[in-house]
């Protein structure tokens, strides 16, 4: 299918219901992993993104992507929601809904990294010293009751931004020939169908699990997955470029933070603080670097 251009209007709101299903999701997957599996977890929360997905496709018609393309497909479902989440999850069983944020703001920086290495695209000076903050702030943040340790969570946590910046290539790839919102539902399906691999455990969790536990998977399959996703689609189609609406990720770590202490009442020790402020200084100066002229 023929990419269509994209529409006119405002695309604040979208962004908006995006980045608050985004943020809360580092705060009920934190307080649902307290009964389900990682595995189970991302399995169940993607079981439901892809029945409320599929009902979005049949409304607006969308046809299944060329033969062609099902590699690309499978592999973007792979990277961003198969083994993210399995990823994803791991690290956020150890760390606080404000570290994990943090850790996963790094990812775009990744993403460029990565194209640098494999299209060969200049990073500025600022850019690189950007990455040295962030990378800094990452040492700061594994600095716990005044002593250095590399905390393994946050280890899952890089390896789940990794995941994320090649996730974001492979999406680049995909959006050249489709819209955001066919890319999120094909990849959506695909990494749905490969988390199917941890069905039969995630059934007999979700039947003993508390009311509240189905709650905190519900949120996380209809508000931070299939609404934020079609939520940010619609956004990118209505914005008048892309870094209009990626700026609005900024706020997601200091949501999340703010919604793991008002929910989770999780609080921000001295190196979660100092090593946050210092990584989202290197994500703001490497994004308005970038912007710039070289």
């Amino acid at each position: 299918m023929v990419k269509r251009a994209g529409k006119r209007g405002s695309f604040h709101i979208f962004a908006i219901i995006t980045i608050a299903g985004w943020s809360i999701s580092y705060v009920f997957t934190r307080m649902a992993l307290s009964h389900f599996s990682a595995y189970s977890l991302g399995f169940l929360r993607y079981v439901i993104a892809s029945a409320v997905l599929a009902a979005v496709a049949c409304a607006f018609k969308v046809s299944p992507p060329d033969r062609k393309d099902w590699g690309t497909v499978a592999a973007s479902g792979a990277t961003g929601f198969f083994l993210y989440m399995v990823v994803f999850n791991t690290g956020t069983m150890t760390e606080t809904a404000a570290t994990s944020s943090i850790i996963i703001a790094t990812a775009p920086i990744m993403t460029a990294l990565l194209v640098r290495v494999i299209y060969g695209e200049r990073l500025t000076s600022v850019q690189w010293f950007a990455i040295a903050v962030e990378f800094a702030g990452i040492l700061i943040l594994n600095v716990r009751n005044g002593k250095f340790s590399v905390g393994v969570g946050i280890a899952w946590l890089l390896l789940a931004a990794l995941l994320l910046s090649v996730f974001n290539l492979l999406q680049r790839t995909l959006t050249k020939r489709y819209t955001g919102l066919q890319v999120s539902i094909y990849s959506i399906f695909a990494g749905t169908a490969m988390l199917a691999f941890f069905m039969e455990g995630a059934i007999e969790e979700a039947r003993s699990a508390a009311p509240e536990y189905l709650f905190f998977v519900s949120m996380l399959g209809i508000f931070s997955s299939a609404v934020s996703y079609v939520s940010w689609s619609m956004a990118i189609e209505r914005a008048p470029s892309t870094s209009s609406v990626s700026n609005y990720m900024f706020i997601t770590p200091l949501l999340a933070s703010v919604l793991g202490f008002v929910i989770a009442g999780e609080r921000p020790d001295a190196s979660t603080l100092i090593g946050g402020i210092a990584i989202m200084i290197g994500v703001f100066c490497f994004n308005m670097a970038g912007r710039s002229p070289t």
